[in-house]
């Protein structure tokens, strides 16, 4: 799979990849023009390499990496740029190999000789990067939502809510995972809610409520620019005090 947000970029790597079929097997099943393109075809197709330029609109090359990684059945990553400098950026999210552009035979095909090699374990490191959206399908559409949108995310049953100042959307991705992922971005108020830092405006007590006992105060988060208020559990009041000592 070729991704890529220029099309003479594009063009280029499918005749590399024509000359390099003579010597071994190569046939090229997809091509993107972003990030979000990328994320769309592989929720119907597979691939079993990507090459990814990194400097797109949106979502460069290395988050796409990071999103690529969370895929049933993750191809392997071979980078494709004009910039030299992003190497060892690369490398730290597992990257099979870095080529510059223009990409040329040879490099290619030693490229794509290391991912006949590839296995899902050596892009483990990239669930460890953090990512700087959070993906969700709607009506088989890839919807991107910026992490700095996000006021909190609360869990019910099967899924998370993410809830932005807009509106909300529904992901599958856990809770835990996502606060193990993001932690020091958010802050724990609940079993069941995370709360983005920066949208915490302050606390209030209220004389009712579910988490109320013999008429003591509960406390609420308020939030930054929003109505909505988020209760705080017992077993989590202590971020009342951390919060105001911070």
């Amino acid at each position: 799979m070729i991704v890529d947000d220029e099309a003479p970029a594009r063009n280029r790597l499918r005749d590399v990849l024509a000359d390099c079929a003579g010597e071994m097997p190569v046939t090229v099943v997809g091509e993107a023009v972003s990030g979000r393109a990328a994320l769309q075809w592989l929720e119907n197709n597979a691939a079993d390499v990507a090459l990814l330029d990194i400097h797109m609109p949106l979502m460069d090359g290395i988050e796409l990496a990071r999103h690529m990684q969370r895929l049933p059945a993750p191809p392997a990553i071979v980078f494709s740029t004009a910039f030299d400098q992003h190497a060892i950026e690369a490398f730290e999210v597992n990257a099979i190999d870095y080529l510059l552009k223009p990409v040329r035979k040879e490099r290619l095909l030693a490229a794509l000789r290391k991912a006949q090699a590839f296995t899902p374990e050596r892009l483990g490191g990239l669930v460890h990067q953090a990512r700087q959206h959070l993906s969700v399908t709607e009506r088989g559409k890839i919807i991107l939502i910026p992490l700095e949108d996000i006021v909190y995310l609360h869990a019910e049953q099967k899924y998370v809510t993410i809830r932005t100042r807009a509106r909300e959307f529904l992901s599958e991705e856990s809770l835990t995972h996502l606060e193990q992922e993001f932690g020091p971005r958010f802050l724990r108020i609940h079993r069941n809610c995370i709360v983005a830092k920066e949208y915490v405006a302050g606390f209030e007590k209220q004389s009712h409520g579910e988490d109320v006992e013999a008429g003591a105060a509960a406390w609420v988060v308020v939030l930054r620019g929003m109505e909505e208020r988020l209760p705080i559990s017992r077993r989590h009041r202590h971020v009342v005090r951390d919060i105001g000592k911070a």
